[in-house]
């Protein structure tokens, strides 16, 4: 059994992949070559946004939107306590500040009232992560920004995808980014992700911005880096793209399965009615967490812990010195283990892992 089966995955859509990966073998148009553009038009279409760029990476995308938003050294930004480090890390790395929030106990995202709590003359935006595929309170974090002229960034790096009240993942926000990293939901065969906005100018400095800042060859309006995707990896998301919508359909089907055998044994996830979630990880919670991942992993079961440490207590935060009190956020770090899950998980293999996880809680 594997984490996340991308072998399955291949078999299924080898030929469409082989020949889009020849067409720009065939061409020699690696960078920048008519895939890209493709696959911009089409995200912008399914996420329902005006703009989209494909970039080299998830994290490069949050970097190029900060570029994008103009945020400056010692700017205020907050980000949940609990998520995977690129979303705070980029921040520091821009030069600006992330200041820690801590989760929801039910949803795992970034808890409105809780960054209201922490916002000061220095916020200038909030960037909320739809973590494990599903989004948070959208509308209570927008509504948040407005009331003090701040901007929202959904970090959209697991949950491309996803619906929350009938709108996309990467569109609820004034700029938004995903990853398309192999074991995404929507992964590429190498690093890769997208920033999404319906702000022309925005849009129009996250393009330059990624192409060195050059306006026209070796003219150069900004100071920018490499971030562009290759073409390679945009012609294969683009056929990922094409079955996006059945395998979204597919892990929801493997969720609800493991929800049923799970019930009563450990906190299984739970989404919002208002949500659609793109199940990027299954994710359990149990205060034996540590019995249960040592019998999965005896039985040749693979695991993981998203995330065993909490940001604010990360040693690269460490000169921020920023208080360290998130319940919420060190109880998950603690009690969260995360089962297989990917769209060609068959019923077997879940009544596989749940009876492992019976047998390490029940003997």
């Amino acid at each position: 059994m594997k984490f996340c089966d991308l072998n399955r995955q291949y078999d299924l859509y080898k030929e469409e992949i082989r020949a889009a990966m020849n067409e720009v073998l065939e061409s020699a148009a690696f960078i920048n070559g008519p895939a890209v553009e493709a696959l911009a038009e089409e995200l912008s279409a399914y996420a329902g946004v005006k703009y989209s760029f494909p970039c080299a990476s998830g994290t490069d995308a949050l970097l190029l939107a900060l570029m994008a938003l103009e945020v400056k050294p010692g700017d205020e930004v907050l980000v949940p306590a609990f998520t995977f480090i690129a979303t705070g890390s980029m921040v520091a790395h821009w030069g600006a500040v992330p200041v820690f929030v801590d989760v929801d106990p039910v949803t795992f995202n970034i808890d409105p009232e809780q960054a209201r709590a922490k916002i000061t003359a220095k916020t200038v935006g909030i960037i909320p992560v739809s973590l494990y595929g599903q989004c948070p309170d959208m509308d209570g974090l927008n509504r948040l920004a407005a009331e003090h002229g701040l901007w929202v960034m959904e970090d959209g790096a697991q949950s491309f995808g996803a619906e929350y009240k009938g709108h996309k993942s990467c569109s609820l926000s004034t700029i938004s980014t995903t990853s398309f990293f192999p074991a995404k939901p929507l992964g590429c065969y190498g690093d890769g992700g997208a920033v999404f906005t319906n702000d022309e100018t925005l849009a129009e400095r996250v393009r330059l911005f990624a192409n060195h800042g050059q306006e026209k060859r070796y003219h150069h309006k900004y100071v920018g880096l490499n971030g562009r995707m290759d073409t390679l990896q945009a012609a294969v998301v683009r056929v990922k793209l094409k079955h996006f919508e059945e395998e979204i359909l597919e892990r929801n089907r493997a969720a609800a399965s493991y929800t049923d055998h799970l019930a009563g044994l450990a906190d299984t996830p739970r989404v919002l009615e208002h949500n659609r979630s793109t199940w990027a990880q299954y994710t359990i919670r149990s205060e034996k967490r540590d019995e249960i991942q040592k019998i999965l992993t005896d039985k040749n079961i693979p695991t993981a812990i998203h995330y065993p440490m909490p940001l604010p207590r990360q040693e690269a935060f460490a000169y921020l010195n920023q208080p360290k009190n998130f319940p919420v956020s060190d109880n998950l770090a603690a009690t969260v283990l995360s089962l297989p899950m990917h769209p060609f998980l068959t019923e077997e293999e879940i009544e596989t892992v749940a009876q492992a996880v019976k047998e390490a809680l029940h003997g």
